[in-house]
């Protein structure tokens, strides 16, 4: 007899979500550390970035550049 795939992939959820523990409590976040603009400008929350991810970021934007600044330069001369 065959097992219904259905049936099995319920089956393991079900167990699954008996073993996952539940929080104490949920945490909300600080209202305190957004910033909303109100006005001319649109609402926005401002979420600060480390920064080496403005490192990571910055880099990819510039070997981006490159490699579309090569790409046309060797469609250009082909």
């Amino acid at each position: 007899m065959t097992a219904d795939p259905e049936r099995l992939l319920a089956d393991a959820l079900r167990a699954q979500a008996a073993r996952t523990p539940v929080p104490d409590r949920v945490v909300e976040p600080d209202l305190a550390e957004e910033t909303v603009y109100l006005g001319e400008r649109p609402t926005r929350v401002e979420q600060d970035l480390p920064p080496r991810a403005w490192w990571v970021l910055g880099l990819a934007l510039l070997l981006g550049l490159a490699a579309g600044a090569l790409v046309g330069f060797l469609t250009l001369i082909h």
